[in-house]
């Protein structure tokens, strides 16, 4: 089992202001985590530049261009209460869409079973013509709509399990049955969608999980509902939206999971991607912002996806 794992120096350089959560020290608490020898296999390669026309394949060209004329010269800019860009933000976001179509490409030429892309800025919360929720672009969505386009792909699963619902992901493909969207996350909380009842459709499947819940909560709503829907649906990649902020020591949400809860989501996912996808998996860093639960998750996730 061949992973791949992109990241870029630029990431580091996308800033937000002194004591934002979405920080890059988060990359750098992956960064160290994967230098251990456990790691030693790992397929490393310095994530490319993406193609600016593939963005249009999620967000609407007037929306690209209001993201690109809000990046200042210098300091720190907000474009929402919580969204922040910096002069290398649109590098950043640029690259980490760079990545995401890279991974897709490895997985359908054969050059990786699966890909893990640590990047920065996150993408979930991006919606078709909104960015907020620390998110610019919707990596995702855009690396699902890059391999219907470029690789012919009629069926993408997205799966999400940031402890946050992803709205972005959900409005994109709200009304598309090529894709699938499945979303674990905690509920009340941040942006307040992800309810059962919205299905799009039939293609969102939603599983919200209660405040202060936890392992057992969060495999029942994988095997109940996330895997069945996968099995109906018989995608021909598997993308995660990998945010570890479900994790027990997260400051931004009470959802108790463990590393080991991550590790057992991603060999049920691969599990299926082994029997309808050929192995394809793609996995994309979303949230996590406390950096030991983030470093250790993100670890126990690697480790699974170069087991096989």
């Amino acid at each position: 089992m061949t992973t791949r794992l992109y990241s870029h120096p630029i990431y580091l350089e996308h800033l937000t202001p002194p004591g934002h959560p979405e920080r890059p020290d988060r990359l750098r608490a992956v960064a160290r985590v994967l230098e251990d020898e456990a790691f030693a296999k790992l397929d490393r390669i310095e994530a490319p530049l993406g193609d600016e026309a593939t963005i249009l394949y999620a967000h609407p060209e007037e929306f690209v261009e209001k993201v690109r004329r809000s990046i200042p010269e210098e300091g720190i800019v907000s474009v929402d209460a919580d969204t922040s860009v910096s002069p290398k933000s649109w590098e950043a976001a640029l690259t980490a869409i760079g990545a995401a179509n890279a991974a897709v490409d490895d997985v359908f030429s054969g050059a990786a079973d699966n890909v893990f892309v640590a990047s920065r800025p996150p993408g979930h919360h991006a919606e078709k013509t909104t960015a907020m929720g620390f998110c610019l672009f919707n990596n995702a969505a855009i690396a699902a709509r890059y391999a219907q386009r470029r690789h012919g792909a009629e069926r993408v699963a997205v799966v999400d399990w940031d402890v946050h619902h992803g709205n972005g992901t959900q409005d994109i493909f709200w009304d598309d049955p090529s894709v699938l969207y499945c979303s674990t996350h905690q509920m009340p909380l941040y942006p307040g969608t992800g309810a059962k009842n919205e299905t799009g459709a039939g293609n969102i499947v939603n599983a919200p999980l209660a405040p202060r819940t936890g392992s057992d909560t969060f495999r029942d709503a994988f095997l109940s509902r996330v895997l069945p829907a996968i099995d109906n649906f018989r995608p021909d990649l598997v993308i995660i939206s990998a945010g570890f902020d479900a994790h027990h020591r997260d400051p931004l949400a009470e959802i108790n999971l463990t590393e080991e809860d991550f590790d057992w989501a991603t060999g049920q996912l691969m599990g299926r991607a082994t029997q309808f996808s050929n192995n394809r998996v793609v996995s994309l860093l979303e949230g996590g912002y406390d950096l030991q639960g983030l470093a250790f998750s993100v670890g126990a996730h690697v480790k699974r996806l170069m087991k096989g």
